[in-house]
């Protein structure tokens, strides 16, 4: 690869791996397996860089490359459903915000909580849907399924939170 488009993929990959690692994150619920997705999503933008490193929107193309990651290694046999449980790993997804804290950061370690319990197919819906704020077409697109399966996937989803949330808050949760 030449030199200034390694130098622009590199920059690339500075900026984009944060936010990457965030969705990775939200999307599977284990760090190192983020790390991971991470990881091989930035070896195929790598590889694939000269063709799309002129793309509108080069972080929603490494988005659909992670997803997709994520997709395959779940076809796998090998793939198990276990997850880290340590309280580390809740507490890196539920990043304080500053000047934010207690009933607050007690309701986003629940909803962490509630996201991590939904099947993997609800929960890529969810967070892609509501956390990354993608429109139904380009879910679809994303996940590779119709748009009635992302509405009624997301919908399950969300139900599925809801009842999770109220059973631990103890109230009803406003739609």
């Amino acid at each position: 690869m030449r030199a200034e488009l390694e130098e622009e993929f590199r920059e690339f990959a500075v900026a984009a791996m944060p936010r990457l690692r965030r969705f990775a994150h939200a999307a599977c619920h284990d760090p190192h397996r983020a790390d991971d997705l991470v990881q091989a999503t930035l070896e195929k933008m790598y590889a694939a860089w000269p063709r799309v490193h002129g793309v509108e929107s080069p972080f929603a193309y490494a988005r659909t490359v992670l997803v997709r990651v994520l997709v395959s290694e779940q076809r796998r046999h090998w793939w198990s459903r276990e997850v880290s449980t340590a309280d580390a790993t809740i507490a890196h997804l539920a990043e304080p915000v500053a000047g934010r804290g207690g009933a607050e950061a007690d309701s986003r370690l629940d909803l962490v909580a509630a996201l991590a319990a939904l099947p993997p197919r609800q929960r890529l819906a969810v967070v892609l849907r509501h956390l990354e704020d993608l429109p139904v077409a380009e879910v679809a697109r994303v996940m590779g399924c119709s748009e009635g399966t992302v509405k009624s996937t997301t919908s399950d989803g969300l139900a599925a939170l809801r009842r999770s949330l109220e059973t631990v808050v103890g109230q009803e949760v406003s739609r």
